[in-house]
C-alpha cells in the first residue's frame, strides 16, 4: 500500500471514530478514560498537536468543537453526567499505577 492511500484510510477511520463519538453521546468521557485511557478531549489534543506540527495555529476550543460536533460547553450541558464515585475511584486508581 502506498503512503497516500494509507494516509487516506487512516483519515477516513479517524473521521468515522469522531462521527461515532458524536452519535453516541451516552458514552461518557470518564468511561472512555477508564476503559481505553483516552477520551474526546484527548482526540482534540492530538488533532491540535497534528495541526501545530504542520505549522497551523489551532485553538484547543476549535479542536474540541471539531471532535464534539458543537462547542464543548454546549456538549457538557446537554450530555455530560456527573461521574459516580465508582467511576472516579477507578480513574484515580489508574492514574496512580
Amino acid at each position: 500500500m502506498d503512503t497516500q492511500t494509507q494516509t487516506e484510510l487512516e483519515a477516513a477511520a479517524f473521521r468515522q471514530l469522531i462521527s461515532h463519538f458524536q452519535e453516541h453521546t451516552e458514552v461518557q468521557n470518564i468511561d472512555l478514560m477508564n476503559l481505553a485511557n483516552f477520551c474526546r478531549n484527548c482526540l482534540a489534543k492530538w488533532y491540535m498537536a497534528a495541526a501545530e506540527e504542520r505549522g497551523l495555529a489551532m485553538d484547543y476550543d476549535v479542536a474540541r468543537e471539531y471532535v464534539y460536533g458543537m462547542p464543548y460547553s454546549e456538549w457538557k450541558d446537554k450530555f455530560q453526567k456527573k461521574a459516580t464515585a465508582e467511576q472516579m475511584a477507578l480513574f484515580e486508581s489508574k492514574q496512580n499505577s
